[in-house]
């Protein structure tokens, strides 16, 4: 027998149902961007057929929003190649972070506080007062607390001037890792190397006293 008119808009409701569904079980941004793009379709669909005002309304509102949002996000993944640096990456994310000043003295992470933030320093200069350590433009803070294990800050860092920063939350940072094998893998030599100049800072100072 074949469907009549409220069969098929009905399976229309379903079929928009299970694409948000779906939404909810992708880990990554830009799959869940194309769901979420197939599922605003469908649903404009549902609402127009089964003349449902606000549900149309609501998704030819929410389509052009989540098509820029992929678009940008496929921009920044197009934009950062296997040969760029963890801060370059972070540099292209600035219209996206929030911005925070520091005044001089002014501290901005306390160690054992909960790593929720990595901070990108755009002007100013910093001090990992644990080994005295100046850093400046250009540097990314907080990295090495977002993946810790206890993810807890394990320095404190206090403006030596006046500064600019840009921050981005834990959860984002995390996104992205998983998101950009290229971001992951300059995270994961950002690490390495702070690492590794936070152990001769502290030998270094240990050598002094």
């Amino acid at each position: 027998m074949p469907w009549d008119n409220a069969s098929w808009i009905d399976a229309l409701g379903y079929a928009a149902s299970l694409s948000v569904l779906a939404t909810f079980c992708m880990s990554t941004m830009m799959p869940l961007r194309y769901i979420a793009i197939a599922s605003n379709v469908l649903f404009a669909a549902f609402g127009y057929f089964d003349h449902i005002r606000p549900v149309l309304i609501l998704h030819l509102v929410l389509l052009p929003i989540n098509i820029i949002r992929l678009a940008q996000i496929r921009r920044l993944v197009r934009d950062i190649g296997p040969g760029h640096s963890a801060s370059q990456f972070i540099n292209s994310l600035v219209p996206f972070m929030r911005e925070r000043r520091l005044d001089a003295g002014q501290v901005l992470v306390r160690k054992g506080d909960l790593a929720d933030r990595l901070y990108y320093l755009v002007k100013g200069e910093l001090v990992i007062e644990e080994i005295g350590k100046v850093v400046g433009p250009g540097s990314i803070i907080g990295e090495i607390g977002i993946f810790a294990p206890n993810q807890r800050r394990t320095a404190t860092v206090r403006s030596k001037t006046d500064c600019s920063l840009y921050e981005l939350t834990e959860i984002k940072v995390k996104e992205l890792y998983f998101e950009n094998r290229s971001f992951g893998y300059a995270m994961l030599q950002l690490i390495t190397t702070r690492l590794l100049e936070n152990q001769e800072a502290r030998q270094n100072l240990d050598q002094v006293a």
